[in-house]
């Protein structure tokens, strides 16, 4: 079996296989959205990044990216530690609940988080008896954020947590260090590119969301208009050339992101 795969026709079939795939599939629409935002010239684009609108829908989706990306590297460095340093009953049956928002349709997720949080159901009602709100506004973006990219974090972290050596914190340990010095001198030091790689992949992922949060963010134009809603308006609105100029600037900055994870990833093998 070896020796057939080896071969070099084999060996040709599977390189050129691969190079269709990575044409077809990833480089072509790539181009494609490129040429298209350049395609009515310099001055359309640049009217087109220059909205009012776009910018507000881009900055809107950066900040909450943001808050959501930080939620993320709290909670699930935490939840990677309890999954991995705790045994309990129904840890595994939490740890597969992990990938939940990998397997689940994003527009099911936006349907839970309407129908927990809405103004129909109780927690809503709750909330809006102490004059907050939830649903339709900016904290609801956040919370769909949060559940599509809530797995990076984790399963970032969940392997360097398992590599760990405990000698060095048994170590620092009968040295009289506290424990939150263990985690800070010893813990946070290992786990570090797992943080930044997972909230890397978490912040890219948030910056596309649009299934979950179309459903929760009202999508009130200049308050709670997100880039992808926007574009998505655009090409309703059959003005393919402005939505392609926003979603490059989403899409060069996604390429900065996973460079970004891939020079950290390559410090850390180095190391």
């Amino acid at each position: 079996m070896n020796g057939i795969l080896r071969h070099k026709g084999w060996s040709w079939g599977f390189r050129s296989t691969v190079m269709l795939y990575f044409i077809v599939l990833i480089a072509l629409p790539i181009i494609g959205v490129y040429t298209k935002s350049f395609s009515l010239g310099w001055s359309a684009f640049a009217d087109s990044v220059s909205d009012p609108l776009a910018w507000k829908s881009i900055l809107l989706t950066l900040k909450l990216s943001l808050i959501a990306t930080a939620i993320n590297i709290l909670i699930g460095t935490m939840i990677a530690w309890v999954l991995n340093r705790y045994k309990f009953i129904g840890r595994t049956f939490l740890n597969s609940l992990v990938d939940l928002p990998f397997a689940l349709p994003t527009a099911v997720g936006g349907l839970m988080i309407l129908l927990l949080l809405g103004p129909n159901s109780w927690v809503g009602n709750f909330v809006a008896q102490l004059g907050l709100q939830i649903v339709f506004h900016e904290p609801a973006i956040v919370i769909a954020m949060v559940f599509v990219t809530f797995p990076f974090v984790i399963r970032a972290i969940q392997p360097l947590l398992e590599e760990l050596d405990k000698s060095e914190e048994e170590a620092a340990y009968l040295l009289g260090a506290s424990k939150f010095h263990v985690f800070r001198r010893v813990i946070l030091p290992s786990i570090l590119p797992g943080v930044l790689s997972g909230a890397m992949l978490a912040f890219s992922r948030a910056l596309a969301e649009f299934g979950a949060v179309v459903l929760v963010a009202g999508n009130i134009p200049g308050k709670t208009l997100i880039a992808s809603v926007y574009i998505f308006g655009e090409v309703e609105s059959d003005n393919p050339q402005g939505a392609a100029a926003v979603s490059i600037l989403l899409l060069s900055l996604s390429f900065l992101i996973l460079w970004l994870i891939n020079w950290v990833q390559m410090r850390r093998h180095a190391k």
